[in-house]
This record gives C-alpha cells, sequence and structure tokens, in this order.
C-alpha cells in the first residue's frame, strides 16, 4: 500500500505506522515505508517525517471530597478539566477521566405536579410534603431547596373542555366534583427555595382542574421547568432534581396537530408574568429527543414518579432520556417521600458519561473501571457507588481523516446531571514539516515541476521521477517496468504505459492507484451493500475499520455496553461479547446478557457456604424460616411481576437438609432488591434418618384402605341421593294421575237405539256401583 503513495500526506494517512523520506536517497525505492526500513536504507532520522498523536493537560484541578461549605462554588468532581489533542489519523491515544460524586452536595429538587382531576387525593396527601421532604433530604444534604409547579393540558379541543360552561368551571356538571378551576398548561408556583414552609403554603392553595382525553400535558411543563432557569432558581453549583408526579401518560409531539398546532416547539422558556406557560395553545409538545437535550443541557435528573400501570411505558421513555429514573407512585402519593429518597440515592450512585459536541470524524471508546477496580470495556457508566468513591474511564480517540488545513474541533465529556465537564479541544497532525522547504520550478525536476519533500510533482504533460518525460513517449523495451511480474498485464490492464509509469485509468466507482494500478478503493468487502459497512475504509481491496469496528466488512462493533448486565459484567461472566450481543457460553445461560441461568453452578455453589455457617446457629424445627440479611448492603424498592427463583438443595455432614431459596423478595406488590444480591432464606427441615419398612409399609396399605373407603362412602352418598329424587319424581307423577270418574273428561255417556239395550246399560251401571266389574 505504500508504494501508491505520492505525497508525504497522502502516506501519513495510509496506516499510522508509515512514515516518509524527503531526502535524496538513490537507494529508496519507496519514501513511504516504516520509519525502520527507511533508516537502512540510508534515509537520515531528521528527513524522516513520522508525527504521532499526542496529549497535552491544560487545567487539572485536584477532585474535591466536600459539597457544602465555604468552598462549595469550587468544588470539583472531574478530573482534568480541560486537554488538547494532536491527533495523527489512525493514530490512537488515550487519556483518563475520573469522576468522584463529592459528599453533602447542594441539592435543587423542583416538584412538578399532575393537577388533572384524578390527582385530588395526591394533592391532599402532599399538603406538608415541604416539611417531611425537607427533614429526609437533610440526612443527605446541608443545602436543600425545594420549588413547586403544577400542570394540566392545553386549554383547546379536543384535549380539554372548551364550551362556554366549561371555561371557568371545567367541572361543571360532573356531580362527583362540580368545583374547580379553569384548565391550564404549565404554571410555575414557587422558585427554589430553602423556606420550606412556602411549599406548604402554597400546595394548600392549589386546586385541581379537568381536561377532556385521558394524557396530560406534562412534557410541555417539564421543558419549560428545565429552560426557565432564572425563575425556576437553578443553582450551578447543585444537584437538580425534577420531580414529575402524574397518574397518567404524557402527549407526545405531533398530538398537538389534532388541535391545528403545527408548529414544532422551539425549547425556549414561554412563561409570561404570571409565571404561566403561555405557548400552550401555539406550539406543539416537544419531543423526546428536544426534552433529553434541554435536560442534559442544564444538568438535570428527571424522576418519573408515576402509578403502577404505567410503569413500563415511562421506564421505556428512560432508555431514551438520559439521567431519567422512574419510581412507583401509589395511588394517593402516600410513598412519594421515599420514592424521592430512593431516586435520589440511586441517582447518587452511578456515574454516565455522555459526549457533547462530537465530531463526526473522530472514533471515541470507552473503558470503565468502577470501585471494583476490573476494566469494563466499552462500558462508560459505573454504579452500586458510594457517597466519595473516584472511578475513572480510559477514553480512547481516532482520527478517521483530516479536515481542511488550519481546522480545529473541541468537544466535552461530562457526567450526566453534573455542572462539571471535561474540555477537549483537537488539532489535526496531517502536515509534513518537509512542506514549507518546496521549490516551485524546481532545477531538480528540469524545471518542470515543484520539488517538495524530496520528490517531483510535475506540472501537466510531464512525467518522470525528475519530469524528464513527456506524456506519450512509449519505450516498449521498457514496458516490463510497467509490469507487476513477468506475464501480467500491462497497468494490470487498469492504465497506460507511459514513460516507463502506469497513468491509471479513472473509473465512475472510485479511484485506481498503485505502481502498477493494482489498487482501488472500491473492490473491499460489504455488508448489506454498503462499502466496509460504513465503519472502514477501502484501501487495495482491504477494509481498514475505524476504531470500535472489527471484521473483514468491518460490521462487527467491539462496543460492549449492550453486554453489561445490571451487576456490570459483560455477558453476567456467562458468556462472551461477540459484535455487540452475548454469546453465552455457560450451559443454561440465556437472556439478552446471560443473566438467566437457574442451572448455572453459580446460582447454588456460590452462596452453599451460607447455609454451613447457619447450621450452627439455628435448632432442629420443622419448617422454620430463617431470613438471612447483609446489613451493608442497601435496599431498594421497584414494582415488578417477575419474580425469578432458584430453589438449592444441600445436605451437611450431620445429615441435615437445607433447602435455599434464591429468590427476590415480594411484600404486596413491590419487589425488593437486596443490593446486587438477592434476599436469602433457609428454610430448615427435620433431620434425615433411615427409613422404617414396616412403617412405610403399613401406611402404603392403611392410606389405600382409607381411600377406598372414602370412596366407597362418596359413591354411597351420590346413590342415595339419586333413588331419593327419583322416587320424589315418580310419586309426583302418581299423584297428578289420580281423579274421579265424573271428571274424566274422555269420558262420554252412550245413547242406547233399542230399549232393550238401555236395559243392559242400565243393569252394568249397577253392578259397576255395586264392585262388580
Amino acid at each position: 500500500m505504500s508504494g501508491s503513495a505520492t505525497s508525504c500526506e497522502e502516506c501519513l494517512l495510509i496506516h499510522p505506522s508509515c512514515a516518509w523520506c524527503a531526502q535524496e536517497v538513490r537507494t529508496l525505492n519507496s519514501r513511504c515505508d516504516f520509519s525502520q526500513n527507511l533508516l537502512k536504507r540510508g534515509c537520515d532520522a531528521p528527513f524522516i517525517e513520522n508525527p504521532r498523536s499526542g496529549i497535552s493537560l491544560l487545567r487539572s484541578k485536584p477532585l474535591s471530597s466536600k459539597g457544602s461549605g465555604v468552598t462549595q462554588y469550587d468544588v470539583i468532581q472531574i478530573y482534568p478539566q480541560k486537554i488538547s489533542l494532536s491527533l495523527r489519523p489512525g493514530d490512537q491515544t488515550s487519556f483518563e477521566v475520573q469522576v468522584r460524586p463529592v459528599e453533602d452536595y447542594p441539592v435543587d429538587l423542583y416538584y412538578l405536579m399532575d393537577l388533572s382531576l384524578s390527582m385530588k387525593d395526591d394533592l391532599d396527601t402532599i399538603r406538608n410534603l415541604g416539611t417531611k421532604l425537607a427533614e429526609e433530604m437533610r440526612k443527605l444534604t446541608s443545602n436543600f431547596r425545594l420549588g413547586f409547579g403544577s400542570f394540566v393540558d392545553k386549554n383547546i379541543s379536543p384535549f380539554s373542555y372548551t364550551a362556554p360552561k366549561y371555561q371557568d368551571n371545567p367541572c361543571n356538571g360532573y356531580k362527583l366534583f362540580p368545583n374547580c378551576v379553569p384548565t391550564f398548561g404549565f404554571r410555575h408556583l414557587l422558585s427554589l427555595t430553602d423556606k420550606v414552609d412556602r411549599f406548604n403554603e402554597e400546595v394548600q392553595k392549589q386546586m385541581v382542574s379537568r381536561n377532556r382525553d385521558a394524557p396530560e400535558g406534562g412534557f410541555d411543563a417539564i421543558l419549560q421547568a428545565a429552560v426557565c432557569k432564572e425563575k425556576i432558581g437553578w443553582r450551578k453549583e447543585a444537584y437538580h432534581l425534577l420531580v414529575f408526579a402524574t397518574d397518567d401518560v404524557p402527549h407526545l409531539a405531533l398530538d398537538g396537530r389534532l388541535g391545528g398546532l403545527v408548529y414544532p416547539h422551539d425549547g425556549q422558556c414561554h412563561l409570561n408574568d404570571k409565571n404561566e406557560y403561555s405557548a400552550a395553545t401555539k406550539m406543539d409538545y416537544p419531543s423526546l429527543a428536544l426534552l433529553g437535550e434541554k435536560l442534559a443541557e442544564n444538568n438535570i435528573f428527571l424522576i418519573f414518579a408515576v402509578t403502577k400501570r404505567h410503569y413500563v411505558l415511562y421506564k421505556n421513555l428512560t432508555a431514551l432520556i438520559p439521567g431519567t429514573t422512574v419510581e412507583i407512585l401509589d395511588q394517593d402519593s402516600k410513598n412519594i417521600i421515599q420514592l424521592i429518597v430512593n431516586a435520589y440515592n440511586n441517582i447518587r450512585s452511578k456515574v454516565e458519561l455522555s459526549v457533547w459536541d462530537h465530531p463526526e470524524d473522530l472514533n471515541l471508546a470507552f473503558t470503565a473501571t468502577c470501585q471494583d477496580g476490573q476494566p469494563l470495556t466499552g462500558l462508560r457508566k459505573c454504579a452500586d457507588l458510594k457517597i466519595g468513591d473516584t472511578v475513572s474511564f480510559n477514553v480512547t480517540v481516532d482520527a478517521r481523516g483530516c479536515p481542511p488545513k488550519g481546522t480545529s474541533k473541541s468537544f466535552t465529556i461530562r457526567p450526566v446531571g453534573f455542572k462539571d465537564h471535561l474540555e477537549v479541544s483537537v488539532d489535526y497532525r496531517c502536515d509534513c514539516s518537509c512542506t514549507d522547504f518546496t521549490q516551485t520550478n524546481s532545477s531538480r525536476c528540469n524545471s518542470a515541476g515543484t520539488y517538495s519533500c524530496g520528490m517531483c510533482g510535475c506540472e501537466p504533460g510531464h512525467l518522470g521521477a525528475r519530469c524528464e518525460c513527456e506524456e506519450g513517449e512509449v519505450n516498449h523495451q521498457y514496458l516490463s517496468a510497467c509490469r507487476e511480474a513477468e506475464g501480467k498485464q500491462v497497468c494490470s490492464g487498469r492504465g497506460e504505459c507511459s514513460c516507463n509509469q502506469c497513468l491509471c485509468y479513472e473509473s465512475e466507482f472510485g479511484k485506481i492507484y498503485g505502481t502498477f494500478c493494482e489498487c482501488d478503493d472500491f473492490s473491499c468487502a460489504r455488508h448489506k451493500g454498503i462499502l466496509c459497512s460504513g465503519h472502514g475504509e477501502c484501501h487495495c481491496g482491504e477494509c481498514k475499520c475505524h476504531a470500535g469496528y472489527i471484521g473483514d466488512n468491518c460490521n462487527c462493533s467491539t462496543e460492549t455496553a449492550s453486554c453489561a448486565s445490571d451487576d456490570g459484567k459483560i455477558c453476567s461472566g456467562r458468556g462472551s461479547c461477540v459484535c455487540g450481543r452475548c454469546q453465552c457460553t455457560e450451559p443454561g445461560a440465556f437472556g439478552d446478557t446471560c443473566e438467566k441461568c437457574p442451572t448455572c453452578p453459580d446460582a447454588c455453589g456460590t452462596k452453599r457456604y451460607e447455609t454451613e455457617d447457619a447450621e450452627t446457629n439455628l435448632t432442629k424445627a420443622n419448617s422454620q424460616v430463617f431470613p438471612i440479611f447483609n446489613l451493608n448492603v442497601s435496599l431498594s424498592v421497584s414494582e415488578t411481576d417477575d419474580s425469578n427463583t432458584v430453589q438449592c438443595v444441600y445436605k451437611t455432614e450431620n445429615d441435615y437438609i437445607f433447602v435455599l431459596i434464591q429468590t427476590l423478595f415480594q411484600l404486596g406488590k413491590y419487589i425488593i432488591h437486596y443490593g446486587h444480591a438477592f434476599m436469602y432464606f433457609f428454610v430448615f427441615t427435620e433431620c434425615a434418618v433411615a427409613p422404617d419398612a414396616k412403617t412405610v409399609l403399613l401406611a402404603v396399605v392403611g392410606s389405600i384402605l382409607l381411600m377406598g373407603i372414602v370412596l366407597l362412602a362418596i359413591w354411597k352418598l351420590v346413590i342415595t341421593i339419586h333413588d331419593r329424587r327419583e322416587f320424589a319424581r315418580f310419586q309426583s307423577a302418581r299423584s297428578r294421575a289420580r281423579y274421579e270418574m265424573a271428571s274424566n273428561p274422555v269420558y262420554k255417556q252412550s245413547i242406547p237405539s233399542h230399549p232393550m239395550e238401555m236395559d243392559f246399560h242400565m243393569h252394568n251401571i249397577k253392578s259397576c256401583n255395586g264392585g262388580v266389574h
């Protein structure tokens, strides 16, 4: 490949190991080669162009350990704070970023509440929320401020009731709750303050409103609370928590078109003098992308406090909006304080890096080293941290190409939700210093070219190493100089030999190049029709993959973030991450991250020592359950229908049998997660003894006899009930069949046609009356 380079700049772009010799040396077949080869062939070191990537620290203040106090404005949670990178394309360079969440850091919490009619009971519950919440939060930080806002929906049809009779009271005619305030989009009620009594006062003033459809206009409110920084009162030197409490789904972008709102949201603050959202009836609802951008831009952690039936929906939204978490809210918001405290602890226990203004021509790869000290390739997130823990991230940077000369770029690395950030400026090492000595119309080029970096760049119509030939001059006895090997085509059949030099044809598919026109930039492997999958460059028939991709066609990502399980391990330690997907190697393991494995040894074997320790503490009993707790692991609560359980049975040396049930402990509708681990229960059964043969035999025979007697008794009872029903039915039919002769509707008196016949009949009647038949 190096033979195709016609200039120093082209040589540097081929591969980061390639160097260029700018010295006039006759023993060089190619000026583009490895540095050691150039030295061996007589090129002096000062004439070798081989720039390397480098890094310079510009600002590196040490990390802080405490957040509040007199130095709170100088708190440093990321190291370093500013660096400069000099990048040669393809030459990777790395730097380390350290992050330490400090203790006692100031917290700003803005409570954004849905005040639609279905939240009336919730409003009653939080009327004294400020005092109780402040008491709990001051256990975590000495500098806490609280604010309050509310929302319903856009006051236009079809989202709200717009008839004149509903303008002042949208609950008009609603029997269950006949009075409520007019519908509004978003209303900012209390700026962030440390006077929590004011929060209680504002909440007690509030009344619910009513809208027509089920979804609410909460995303309008979230965006205004995020971007109206001055009115809300967000401090730069504080954690920003935005609690979004609702019992229904949100309206999304394009829903506004149902009401004739065709203008997309502009992402700006639109609070009027009354601190109400003035553009609710002018612009559409914001999109998820805009919402995530503004929350991240203003370092805001969004906490969705939602009811159980909408948990899954909002959980899916957290994957699309960085720095967002979701918690389950009781129907009457009774658990709101614990919910906020849990969410805050969950947020403080995680550090995740985000990249802002990422230049398209740069590849970034992250490797996280969390509290266990193990490097996790492809991850930019650490979880389950304690306040004061320091985590580090190795960032590898690779430039894919060279921008126009004089271009410099920059980007920012920021922990999600932190005000601290790392500024990274980038300049590109794409030029050769030998170009400073360029000579035009140089005598070394027969006055027909420009001499630069040891080579002549000939003017049009001239060829040759010293521009000594003109185009069209062909010496047939030297055509072999244009063949790659004896028997092969001149210029590989893709060019013409002129002045003992190949002039490659142009191609509509790309560039043909090389000493013998043997290379091109379009004959490489493709994936789904895309050259090198779009993740590499084609060089002489071979894909040169960008950083973060491997494979013949560069379709395999080396990122492992998608393979990380909840405990931070790659594929839960039961498989390998191949092309961004887990391939489970442990028999019985399955799931996206191989997290499910009922038959794996570690499901039971790793906890056997707990049963052995428990044996000495348990007394002999039947069906007793002994909870085993690890007090050093924090509890967290969530709501789920999934309950994975693995039962492990152990027999000890003393012939005691232990059943270890490894499960998520379910309390009502909540699942209590015990840190990374599970909660374990030891079910202690009787000691194992040798069975008595006679006892077993008698038990079996007795059971069979007892079962037979029971079945016979059941059969006899069924037959008796059946016979009695049939006899009762017979008796009823018999009684209905009885009637007197005189009342027989079928009988009719005969009329004799002769007197003697009349006497005969009368005789018969008398005989019947006398009992003779």
